[in-house]
Formats: structure tokens, sequence, C-alpha cells
């Protein structure tokens, strides 16, 4: 199963490195990755692989919730299909 996930926030050093770490962890694999940063605002967003993962879904999610506190960004993140049937026209 894949995932959407995105993370935004004021620019800091780490905030690649934990999440990224946090995945390798949890046996998450990153399919493709993009990342940008405009005026300071971070911005990331990854598409996983969760079929390796001994998290459940929601216990990933509130994880990652979490982390993001502690980085003070926001992180998310969705189903792919959910992602792409809420996006399209």
């Amino acid at each position: 199963m894949n995932a959407v996930l995105s993370v935004m926030g004021i620019d800091k050093k780490g905030i690649i490195a934990k999440v990224s770490g946090f995945l390798f962890e949890h046996d998450i694999n990153i399919l493709d990755i993009n990342q940008t940063i405009v005026k300071n605002i971070f911005t990331m967003v990854m598409m996983v692989d969760l079929g390796g993962s001994d998290l459940e879904f929601s216990v990933l999610a509130d994880k990652l919730n979490k982390m993001g506190d502690e980085l003070g960004v926001e992180i998310r993140i969705q189903h792919e299909d959910i992602f792409k049937s809420m996006h399209r026209i």
C-alpha cells in the first residue's frame, strides 16, 4: 500500500533526516520525494510504500503527527487512493 506524506513548516536543519530516519526504522520505503524551501518555508512531499511497515496506519499517523510537533512542522499522511480521489477533477 502506498501513501502520500507531506511536511510543511519553517525550515530548520534535520527535518529530512528525522523523517527519513523514522521511515527507515519502520521499514517504510521512500518511492519518490520532492522538497523545496521558499522564503524559509520548508515543504516536502513523499510517496512511500507502507507494505513492509510494522505499524498500523493510524499509529503511524499519530507518531508522525507527534514528530511534527517536536520539529515545529506539520506532517500529514494519507493513503494514495484517498489522496488521488480528493484531488481528482
